[in-house]
């Protein structure tokens, strides 16, 4: 099944943590125990790796009103023979 990184941004201040973080405990979603957040270093994200059928499932997983200033990145990890057939493709020595 494919993977996919989402990223919920939100805005740099206390209540605006609180927000988002109610929104998720809310929603059911297991977003909230399942992410990593940056919010105690400064860095007002929150992150999570799933597996899901597509990227639109991926940004059903955020509750409603954060999806618009949600990120979804397909994962791919590349094989040694992978690195090869791109190096042969692109001419690469």
């Amino acid at each position: 099944m494919p993977r996919f990184l989402v990223e919920v941004s939100h805005e740099p201040d206390a209540m605006a943590c609180v927000r988002v973080l109610e929104a998720f405990l809310r929603s059911g979603s297991h977003f909230l125990t399942r992410a990593d957040w940056g919010c105690k270093d400064g860095d007002h994200k929150a992150w999570m790796i799933v597996e899901v059928a597509d990227k639109d499932d991926a940004r059903n997983i955020v509750p409603s009103e954060f999806r618009l200033q949600t990120r979804v990145v397909g994962l791919h990890a590349f094989t040694v023979q992978e690195v090869a057939e791109m190096r042969r493709h692109h001419g690469a020595t």
